[in-house]
């Protein structure tokens, strides 16, 4: 598979990941061998960061559309994402509570069809 595509099962952000990783494919038995006893730049990575969107929104609580929304365009480490959480702007605490609202409403059609 592509590095990109690696990347995105590892949980990374591929920029951030070394170069040899970023250049050659990797096959599922890599993939999976990199899942069961991944290396220290994997585990740091994990860890620290930077990290992709999907990441940076899900510790977020929010969506990716509200990233781009609040002009996050970068992957963000975890540092930047601490300061964030512990001074949140305004546009953070309107795209949390929007998130917030519209998982609610997807559990509420979910357990009304549910009842059908």
């Amino acid at each position: 598979m592509k590095p990109l595509t690696a990347a995105n099962k590892l949980g990374i952000h591929l920029p951030a990941a070394p170069e040899e990783f970023q250049n050659t494919p990797i096959t599922r038995d890599e993939l999976e061998a990199l899942r069961a006893e991944p290396p220290q730049w994997l585990v740091e990575l994990r860890r620290t960061g930077p990290f992709p969107r999907e990441v940076v929104a899900q510790k977020l609580g929010i969506s990716r559309a509200g990233l781009a929304r609040g002009g996050v365009g970068d992957a963000l480490d975890a540092d930047q994402i601490g300061a964030l959480l512990a001074d949140p702007p305004e546009w953070l605490q309107r795209e949390r509570k929007s998130y917030r609202d519209v998982v609610a409403e997807k559990e509420r059609v979910k357990d009304q069809q549910a009842a059908r």
